[in-house]
């Protein structure tokens, strides 16, 4: 595979459109872990409140990694270019192979990031009943066998 200056210059975009999402992600957590916080410390302490400062904990770890592999893809794209000019072609190939993948590994994180952020979400909905035993499964179940009852 021969690869040009424009190889690894399409990557910037993507690359930088991840990091500005991952940033938002940073900072989203850090407003949430700041109103939990305030909550705890007002004495507001439940079983919810703790298990989301712990998941949350885990999350930040998982925002800072993916950013941190999000920023070596990017850097590993500078040096790809850098080698393309200097005609290194197999230094090149390693190179932009390692970006592909240290891209690969942020986006995988950011699906195991996402996983845990839906887990909190589905814990902050448990405490309602209504919505702990309906969802839109059990919902349309229940329709389709109220559709095939005789009136």
């Amino acid at each position: 595979m021969e690869i040009t200056f424009n190889t690894p210059a399409l990557l910037f975009p993507a690359i930088s459109l991840l990091l500005l999402a991952y940033t938002n992600r940073y900072l989203a957590l850090a407003a949430l872990i700041r109103k939990l916080h305030d909550e705890y410390m007002r004495g507001e302490k439940n079983h919810l409140l703790l298990k989301q400062i712990k998941i949350l904990r885990t999350r930040i770890n998982l925002v800072r990694l993916m950013q941190s592999a999000g920023v070596f893809a990017f850097v590993c794209c500078v040096v790809t270019m850098y080698g393309v000019y200097q005609q290194w072609t197999i230094l090149t190939e390693a190179v932009f192979a390692l970006s592909m993948l240290a891209l690969l590994g942020s986006l995988v994180i950011s699906l195991v990031e996402v996983s845990l952020s839906t887990k909190a979400l589905e814990w902050e909905l448990s405490d309602m009943e209504e919505l702990e035993r309906s969802n839109f499964f059990t919902d349309w179940w229940r329709g389709r066998d109220e559709k095939k009852k005789p009136e």
